[in-house]
């Protein structure tokens, strides 16, 4: 069975919003090697609808800039979770009816994990909620953002289980949890 993996990026504050201002200044280096290697590891994406009208729009345009990792989350598979939404672009499927059903169904289907991208949002609490994500992945960055959307606001108490940290040499935790 495919696993999911939910990764984001937080602050020390526990702010998740509007990383553009800080990301970029860690990008270069390991970070960016683990952000590929992950991206290669897996051959699905999944997507909320902020999240995908974020990246869909910028990233199709950057494949000089960032070379093979754009290529590659430009032509991989994409699901996109959105009641509003009504139809996608970027080699997206927009997931229809029940997505809770619709997520455990991609799960089931053959082939290696899936990345759960952008992190907080209302379909990282669904699939928090039904237990639909085995692996969450938060790069937690040595910045103060002062402000901004928080990490899983609004949701009820949730237990995981430290399964590794990876310690960058700029500063970057990579903290990997599983559910207990």
């Amino acid at each position: 069975m495919r696993k999911i993996i939910e990764q984001g990026v937080v602050t020390l504050d526990g702010q998740i919003s509007t990383p553009q201002n800080w990301l970029g200044t860690f990008w270069a280096g390991e970070f960016e090697q683990r952000s590929r290697d992950l991206m290669f590891s897996v051959d699905a994406l999944l997507y909320g609808r902020l999240s995908y009208e974020a990246h869909a729009p910028v990233w199709p345009r950057l494949e000089e800039e960032f070379g093979d990792y754009a290529v590659r989350l430009n032509t991989i598979p994409k699901y996109v979770a959105s009641t509003t939404l009504k139809e996608t672009t970027w080699n997206a499927t927009l997931i229809e009816g029940d997505v809770v059903e619709e997520v455990a169904k991609l799960k089931e289907q053959p082939g290696r994990d899936i990345l759960k991208v952008g992190t907080g949002g209302s379909l990282s609490r669904t699939l928090l909620k039904h237990g639909l994500v085995d692996e969450y992945l938060f790069w937690l960055f040595p910045v103060i953002a002062g402000s901004g959307g928080r990490l899983y606001d609004g949701i009820d108490t949730t237990y995981l289980k430290l399964a590794d940290v990876i310690r960058l040499d700029n500063g970057i935790l990579g903290l990997t949890y599983t559910p207990k």
